[in-house]
């Protein structure tokens, strides 16, 4: 496939001008001058892409060419669809290569159904995300489950048809009408379901355009969960309308099963100068995996944190709590790439069937062992981090 030239895009059906946005699908003029960080060494260690499959359209696309010039070096291959990739998806051959394939492939895709999705746990409603994938290597990570043996970044290079439909349904809901544990005011919109933005602004300015989108809308709140920590994502200037939220684990957990991310001490420093450049900075506490000493290990975590974060920080914080949801499927495929880590992820005497939200069929702590241990976590934030308020668990 022959890099696309630079031909006008075909026309957008956003709720007002693009130009108020930024112009989303061209590059950001919200991203902070340099992009140092994500042009730096520890990006292009993350991300030494040598390979991008992409649908023609998605290629073509403003985003995708600022994919493909962030990128010049990378082999570009013609795919039908982003989805179900011969060679990438559903191969075997490439558990071996499982960290490699996430840092040297990537995907380029136009996101087709644009769905938005009602929640009320972490936030109210599901935004159709701008990516699906990660270059991080959580072996817990609930995505690679409906994706077989690779997991690289899809990147949806049309952010500007994203950015209006989430306009569209945000008109529609007018104010929110009472406080949920979501947020007292505003609808909460998770934009990172299936990928880290932290990571996706590595990548391209599709993070940067919905944290500026989200600045124009008074009665939504954008929100993310990351496992690491992007400095240019400080130069975004979200008003308060973008909720990070940084997820933590007890150091020894997080080397074992959090592989490529940000050191957790590094996510729990980094809380302060997310918030004073504007982001709601909350903790993920997530997930909790159950194993000889954990209570001992969260106590120390708590006990950091409570130490490292700033008033200012404490003030306005709120965690949620998620323990372990495991899969057979992803188990088997972890045992051809990190079995070390199925030690602590798989335990069938702790565990029971569980039919999750999307159908599918998981594992998790059974019963009257997950009520425990949510309740031995609380008397743990209680007492070390009393804080911390608890938004839900679960």
């Amino acid at each position: 496939m022959t890099r696309p030239s630079a031909a006008p895009d075909g026309g957008c059906d956003a709720l007002f001008g693009l130009e108020s946005l930024g112009a989303p699908g061209t590059p950001s003029a919200t991203r902070p001058a340099g992009d140092a960080f994500r042009t730096g060494d520890i990006a292009r260690r993350l991300l030494p892409v040598r390979q991008i499959y992409a649908e023609p359209a998605a290629a073509a696309s403003p985003r995708g060419r600022q994919v493909l010039d962030r990128f010049p070096h990378a082999r570009v291959i013609e795919v039908a669809s982003h989805w179900g990739i011969p060679g990438l998806h559903g191969n075997e051959g490439n558990v071996e290569r499982w960290v490699r394939v996430k840092g040297e492939t990537l995907v380029l895709g136009v996101k087709k159904n644009l769905v938005t999705r009602p929640n009320g746990r972490s936030a109210d409603w599901i935004a159709p995300g701008p990516s699906n994938g990660c270059a991080l290597a959580c072996s817990y990570c609930y995505v690679p489950r409906r994706k077989g043996y690779a997991n690289p970044i899809t990147v949806f290079t049309n952010i500007d048809r994203i950015i209006a439909h989430l306009g569209r349904h945000i008109a529609r809901q007018g104010g929110k009408p009472e406080p949920n544990q979501c947020d007292d005011t505003a609808w909460v919109y998770d934009i990172g379901e299936n990928g880290d933005c932290a990571v996706d602004a590595l990548i391209c300015d599709n993070t940067a355009d919905l944290v500026h989108a989200f600045r124009h809308w008074p009665t939504a709140k954008a929100s993310f969960a990351t496992k690491f920590v992007n400095p240019d994502l400080l130069g975004y200037d979200p008003r308060g309308r973008t909720r990070i939220r940084f997820s933590l684990m007890p150091a020894d957990d997080s080397r074992l099963l959090d592989l490529r991310t940000s050191p957790v001490e590094e996510r729990i420093a980094a809380a302060g100068d997310f918030l004073d450049a504007g982001y709601e900075v909350h903790f993920n506490l997530s997930p909790v995996v159950l194993r000889p000493g954990w209570r001992a290990a969260w106590a120390d975590l708590l006990r950091h944190l409570d130490d490292v974060v700033p008033q200012r920080v404490k003030r306005q914080a709120a965690a949620e709590v998620i323990m372990l949801t495991h899969n057979q499927g992803l188990h088997e495929v972890n045992l051809g790439w990190h079995p070390k880590g199925e030690d602590l992820l798989w335990q069938p005497r702790l565990q029971q069937a569980k039919r999750s939200e999307n159908g599918a069929l998981n594992v998790r702590y059974r019963n009257h062992v997950k009520a425990q241990a949510l309740n031995d976590l609380r008397e743990l934030i209680d007492a070390h981090a009393p804080w911390l308020r608890i938004r839900y668990a679960f």
